[in-house]
């Protein structure tokens, strides 16, 4: 990402075009790297961001929504105190450096005092800075005195900007030329190493439209030519950058650079919280499923003490087949097996302090306790597999999300579930319905669940003579071919069968047997757990899984 000075020129520019005038009616601080200002302006009100976390730092003008927290944070509420219904009166960048000022005039009932916000987007080092005649009022990171002798950043402390790097700048040509006179290697890596505010990313596009060969000047032209084409640039049909210009073939032009990094940024944050929310959900189940493990352990290990079980109960009752036959203080006595075909003799060990009688009481209540034993253990290992079985069924529905929507209604499931603690908000909402995943082939619509949730309501929704599919082998969404009084063809039938394996535990196999038959021939047992079903009447296609993108109409 080109957050170097030479993208941030522009961004300034742009942030003084749109804010300029305006007035900041709210200031929310909802991560501890993240501010959000609500700005009026002429042309309406504008949502600014700045954000100093080290792999995402930015200012930029935003449209997504940003839930603020119960309790402001201490720069927050200090940025509250002074900056509410502050004017912006100017946006610009320090020269050559990574930084963006803010010129404020802030009114109060008693006085009318200019203040300066500094944004420094220099990544692991980014930070917000408030200052009055150069005097620092509060940083959103501060650093004591002992800290770091060459830069305090401490309220009451004068703002000094950072030290300046030993590099050649863009506009002086004389010393840039030198700097190329012993120029090696990696060209882009020797212009970051050796060019002041200018980063790889940039380097790479400078290279790239030069050539190898390219000179000082040539650096210097491509840094203040008036071309300006913002864009977005694509690998492999994903976002990977932001620029100011590229000559990349796979793009997409925007009118504004804000608007580019705007669009690359809510890229990013959403596939950052995709694979949060993922790995979180995916830890939860995980962990979960390996305390039944542990249980299942367990229990197999009790239900193995009940083998003998017959043993104990037959020994009982041969004792008092023969307790004429027995004394007390013997330890043991050996008897023919009454229940041996072969008419073989076993020998039963004794308790020598116990009479006859007391020892056969004393084996048939061991068989009386192993009994009960095996009774409950039988039962909790019932309910342990089918926790587990449902548990990897919730983990299939994770590994097949594909984005946070996919995530919305298992998080809700896990919580329902009591292995997630839920967020704690202000009042009580109406929980979000998410849309199932939707295709659209020959005329008919096929309906795919998300997870376990949307498994059942799908189920529920949809019409008797509609065709329910689900794999045989494996968890997978269950998939509807919504009818209407229509017959599906043998293509329909594949292509669902085929989306059906896809969002199953088999996606990377081939011949996935996946069952079909009408919706009226399937049944979900009371109190079952979400997304079990139980089906008859069916016939069963092998398909390959495919996703059939170009279907989906999310």
């Amino acid at each position: 990402m080109p957050q170097d000075a030479f993208t941030i020129k522009y961004i300034s520019k742009e942030l003084k075009s749109l804010l300029s005038g305006g007035k900041i009616s709210k200031i929310t601080q909802p991560e501890k790297d993240l501010l959000i200002f609500i700005i009026y302006t002429r042309n309406g009100s504008v949502k600014l961001e700045i954000c100093t976390a080290a792999s995402g730092c930015r200012v930029n003008a935003v449209q997504n929504e940003t839930p603020a927290p119960k309790a402001a944070a201490g720069f927050c509420m200090l940025l509250r105190k002074h900056l509410q219904n502050a004017e912006v009166l100017d946006v610009f960048q320090v020269d050559g450096e990574r930084i963006i000022c803010f010129d404020l005039l802030c009114t109060s009932e008693f006085e009318r005092v200019n203040m300066r916000l500094y944004a420094e987007i220099m990544g692991k080092y980014s930070n917000v800075v408030l200052t009055a005649d150069g005097i620092i009022a509060g940083a959103l990171k501060t650093s004591a005195i002992g800290e770091n002798t060459k830069r305090v950043l401490f309220p009451g402390a004068k703002y000094k900007l950072p030290e300046p790097q030993q590099k050649a700048a863009p506009d002086d040509i004389n010393r840039l030329k030198k700097a190329f006179d012993g120029a090696y290697g990696d060209k882009a890596k020797f212009i970051s190493e050796n060019v002041k505010g200018i980063s790889y990313s940039t380097a790479l596009d400078i290279v790239d439209f030069y050539g190898e060969n390219l000179t000082a000047t040539d650096v210097n032209r491509y840094i203040f030519v008036e071309q300006y084409e913002p864009c977005v640039t694509f690998a492999e049909g994903k976002p990977v950058d932001f620029k100011v210009r590229s000559s990349a073939k796979n793009k997409q032009i925007y009118n504004t650079l804000l608007s580019a990094q705007s669009a690359y940024y809510a890229y990013v944050c959403s596939e950052k919280a995709f694979i949060n929310l993922k790995r979180k959900l995916q830890s939860a189940v995980l962990s979960a499923c390996k305390k039944l493990e542990k249980r299942l352990a367990i229990i197999n290990d009790r239900l193995l003490e009940c083998t003998d079980m017959e043993l104990i109960k037959l020994k009982g009752e041969l004792i008092t087949a023969n307790i004429y036959a027995i004394e007390r203080g013997m330890t043991s006595f050996k008897t023919v097996n009454y229940y041996d075909e072969n008419g073989g003799e076993i020998n039963i060990v004794l308790d020598k302090k116990l009479s006859p009688a007391e020892n056969a009481q004393r084996y048939y209540k061991k068989y009386s306790k192993l009994k009960r034993t095996l009774d409950s253990v039988t039962v909790q290992k019932r309910e342990t597999e089918a926790k587990a079985d449902y548990l990897n069924s919730v983990n299939s529905h994770i590994c097949a999300a594909e984005n946070v929507l996919d995530l919305e209604e298992t998080q809700e499931e896990l919580i329902n579930c009591g292995l997630i603690k839920a967020e704690s908000k202000d009042g009580k909402k109406a929980a979000k319905v998410t849309p199932y995943r939707s295709f659209d082939c020959g005329g008919f619509k096929i309906l795919a669940g998300r997870n376990n949730l949307q498994n059942d309501r799908l189920l529920k929704s949809t019409y008797a003579d509609d065709i329910w599919l689900h794999t045989k082998a494996y968890h997978s969404s269950h998939v509807i071919i919504a009818c209407c009084g229509k017959t599906p063809d043998g293509r329909i039938l594949q292509i669902a069968a085929e989306i059906c394996a896809y969002y199953s535990d088999g996606r990377g196999g081939s011949k996935i047997a996946v069952d079909y038959t009408k919706r009226k021939n399937v049944k979900k047992p009371p109190k079952s757990a979400a997304g079990f079903v139980v089906y008859n009447d069916y016939k069963t296609l092998y398909v390959t899984p495919q996703k059939h993108a170009e279907l989906c109409k999310e």
